[in-house]
């Protein structure tokens, strides 16, 4: 089959059904039946020679083919809105799912306000959170597996400053904040009320978060270049479980600031300076350029800044 003789409506029914990964959820964001949905796929597989799409137990799964082409229709369907009905975007009446990728931890911060943004706002948008398990997410926003990507991507931002790749092209970035790690301590530990000198630092015992398992980590690294070593009594790999054993132990812990709230026990934990240098960690937001002209990728974008100073600040108080 010609392009030409192409049925374009078709394809708003074919990024509608890849978005939702689920006909029933793909019709009513389209005001359309779902009998419908599925006779405009029928007839797009037609065109195409191609399933691309096939029915599972949870929903739908795309074929290799299905998902080489939806980068390029997504993105071609949103320019055409953009530069057909720029001011007609009204959010409340929008109808979509949002995919984010980002570690829990961020999530905790992140998510409250975009929810609140959600209800007030936008209640036809609907998010679902994808797990981040890797420094390097381009992929997946490439693939159109997510729609935007949140945390600390020292690698990627690396390659991007230096337009290393093609890969590197298609992906747009922007700073959300830079944070600086701290140590983390009950607010009655014996050395809440003392300074924090580095031998009194080595001298305590520790407990390390790594996500990947690891018992060595950033600060050992530091530490060993001032030829010295802390004693790691517990390595975990959640925020949670950090704070819940620093607020009842006399455990040490360093984290980024902003993410103490992460622990759920921000209120009883204080923390101090760290009496050596570590670089600072930085949070940025990733998505590809696709998306970049979307107005309501736009508003989501706008949140997760907007998020920034309520999600970062309040942990501030409890310095000590």
């Amino acid at each position: 089959m010609s392009f030409q003789n192409l049925d374009l409506n078709l394809l708003r029914v074919f990024d509608a059904v890849m978005t939702e990964q689920n006909l029933t959820r793909a019709a009513n964001s389209l005001a359309m039946t779902q009998p419908a949905v599925s006779n405009a796929l029928k007839r797009l597989r037609d065109a195409l020679d191609d399933e691309l799409l096939v029915r599972t137990a949870h929903g739908v799964r795309a074929t290799p083919r299905a998902e080489t082409l939806w980068p390029p229709i997504r993105q071609a369907l949103s320019t055409l809105q953009s530069a057909i009905a720029p001011d007609l975007f009204d959010l409340s009446q929008v109808q979509i799912t949002f995919r984010l990728a980002m570690a829990d931890s961020t999530a905790v911060l992140f998510l409250p306000p975009l929810v609140r943004s959600i209800e007030r706002e936008a209640p036809g948008i609907r998010v679902q959170m994808v797990p981040l398990t890797t420094r390097e997410p381009r992929p997946m926003l490439i693939r159109s597996e997510i729609d935007l990507a949140i945390g600390y991507f020292p690698g990627v931002l690396g390659q991007l400053a230096s337009g290393q790749g093609t890969i590197t092209s298609k992906i747009r970035h922007q700073r959300l904040y830079s944070g600086k790690y701290v140590c983390v301590m009950r607010k009655d530990h014996p050395l809440a009320a003392k300074e924090l000198t580095l031998d009194a630092y080595c001298a305590a015992h520790h407990l390390h978060v790594s996500f990947s398992g690891r018992a060595h980590g950033l600060v050992d690294d530091a530490l060993a270049n001032l030829e010295r070593e802390r004693t790691v009594l517990l390595t975990v790999n959640q925020y949670f479980t950090a704070g819940k054993v620093i607020a009842n132990s006399d455990l040490l812990t360093v984290l980024p600031i902003h993410l103490i709230a992460a622990t759920g026990m921000a209120e009883v934990l204080i923390w101090k300076k760290l009496p050596f240098e570590l670089p600072d960690i930085n949070v940025d937001m990733l998505w590809h350029e696709r998306d970049s002209q979307s107005p309501a990728h736009k508003w989501l974008r706008e949140q997760m800044i907007s998020s920034v100073e309520e999600s970062a600040n309040p942990v501030e108080k409890n310095a000590a």
